[in-house]
């Protein structure tokens, strides 16, 4: 087998290939290893290759495989955002600030992926904190998108979601506090799973985006976010929001369908500006499910804007974390931030203590959605990938002027909510630029979102759509 169909092989055929002893984990690495120095100087997805200790979890992870050893993932490939904790290897944030920070011990999702056999490749490039939905740091710079290196693949794993789409790894760990998995697996055509709100255990994460974040895949496959599910979900008593376990396998239901289960279509969510031709798309895509048996309705609904909300959010608590290192941070930050860090100034607690009032409305407007639906259905962002020129990002869409978040405008309700939430590759516009369908599900549904995801992956599959470079 060539080195390029190794690159290409989902993390569920390359688990069960190694155990079968058809695949060696030692010649993966090394064509994964080759893939990167490939693609890598094109689009700038990975900032840390940690080529030694992969070859050596590889060999041992090939030694593992000929005793007979069965671990979930052995030999398989991930890679993990930069900033998410790795033991002995440097977690940067994409800050100056924290540019020689080596952790002393793992996040609890990265322990989790270690003990299931997977070897780590890299880190992948985020904005400065995670703060934005393009991927571009003082430290690194920007991560360019596979389907046109001229254009942002979002953020803020934007990193993780173009190392997936380029064939770098099948699988990528991302976090997503106001839709970083879901707006850059849209971008790249991939696909990308926001777990509910505590469904995955975090620690010792930077104190941004509280209550809201979710760590999670970023895969090619839904095979392969179930997969990594199975690993890395469940209690951990260092994380007191963390939710009791499922009791069953993601991987092992995943096939069971929505056949009978009704889905909301909303457009624009009752407030969002969408590009005529990513409406359309995701429209033909959302109807597409009634070839597996269920119900869609495009419906009108009104929910509370959460924009100013999540940018009230962001500045006082990444302003609080930096403390009285502020003026410092200032002279090394990107630069883009420095506009809006001055706001921090003229937020009160009642501006913060709002936010949440203002939650509790949206979450009044959307159960009443899910009231009668078992899913709800939206783009998954207002635009396709734009010019990496533009910045944060369009200022009009359709001819009508639109706010810094206009253009993701449907990932950040569902932050603020906690619920489980996934971006599938539904179609490209005419100038060859992936489209994402967002899926919604209940509280606590992550099952149902996963199982609602493979049957549109039946119906619409998306694997054979890969990128030139």
């Amino acid at each position: 087998m060539s080195g390029e169909e190794l690159c290409w092989m989902s993390a569920v055929e390359l688990s069960r290939a190694i155990a079968a002893g058809e695949v060696s984990p030692v010649d993966l690495v090394e064509a994964v290893i080759r893939r990167i120095e490939e693609c890598n100087r094109k689009i700038n997805a990975v900032v840390t290759l940690l080529e030694e200790e992969a070859r050596r979890e590889a060999r041992r992870a090939e030694e593992e495989a000929k005793r007979g050893v069965k671990r979930p993932m052995l030999g398989v490939p991930i890679t993990i955002k930069d900033n998410i904790l790795t033991r002995g290897v440097r977690t940067t944030y994409g800050s100056k600030m924290f540019e020689n920070f080596v952790p002393k011990e793992d996040a609890i999702l990265v322990e989790r992926l270690k003990k299931a056999g997977a070897v780590i490749i890299g880190k992948t490039n985020l904005p400065e904190f995670g703060l934005i939905p393009i991927t571009d740091n003082p430290l690194f710079g920007v991560t360019r998108n596979p389907w046109d290196i001229e254009r942002t693949p979002g953020g803020s794993s934007g990193g993780a979601a173009a190392a997936v789409a380029s064939g770098i790894c099948p699988v990528a760990i991302g976090n997503d506090g106001g839709g970083s998995i879901r707006v850059p697996s849209a971008l790249c055509g991939v696909y990308g799973f926001k777990p509910s709100f505590g469904r995955v255990p975090s620690y010792h994460d930077p104190p941004v985006f509280l209550d809201m974040v979710s760590n999670g895949p970023i895969t090619r496959t839904v095979a392969d976010a179930a997969l990594v599910m199975d690993i890395i979900a469940g209690p951990d008593e260092r994380d007191r929001s963390s939710l009791p376990a499922v009791g069953f396998s993601y991987l092992e239901k995943l096939e069971e369908g929505v056949e009978g289960r009704k889905f909301a279509y909303s457009p624009d969510l009752g407030y969002a500006t969408v590009d005529p031709e990513v409406e359309e798309i995701t429209r033909r895509a959302a109807l597409s499910f009634e070839k597996a048996g269920a119900e869609v309705e495009e419906v009108k609904v009104s929910i509370p804007n959460m924009e100013g909300e999540l940018v009230t959010l962001v500045i006082a608590e990444v302003v609080t974390m930096v403390g009285d290192k502020l003026e410092e941070w200032k002279k090394v930050a990107y630069p883009l931030y420095l506009s809006f860090l001055p706001l921090a100034d003229t937020l009160t607690f009642k501006d913060y203590v709002g936010v949440r009032v203002k939650r509790e409305e949206l979450w009044d407007a959307v159960r009443k959605i899910f009231e009668n639906y078992d899913f709800l259905l939206t783009p998954t962002t207002a635009v396709p990938a734009f010019k990496l020129d533009e910045g944060m990002g369009p200022t009009e869409i359709a001819g009508k002027p639109v706010g810094p978040l206009g253009w993701m405008p449907f990932t950040y309700p569902f932050n603020f909510t906690g619920q489980p939430a996934a971006s599938v590759p539904c179609g490209f516009t005419r100038n060859k630029l992936p489209v994402g369908l967002q899926i919604v599900g209940r509280r606590h549904d992550d099952l149902g979102v996963l199982q609602a995801s493979r049957s549109f992956e039946r119906i619409k599959p998306w694997q054979d759509k890969k990128p030139t470079l």
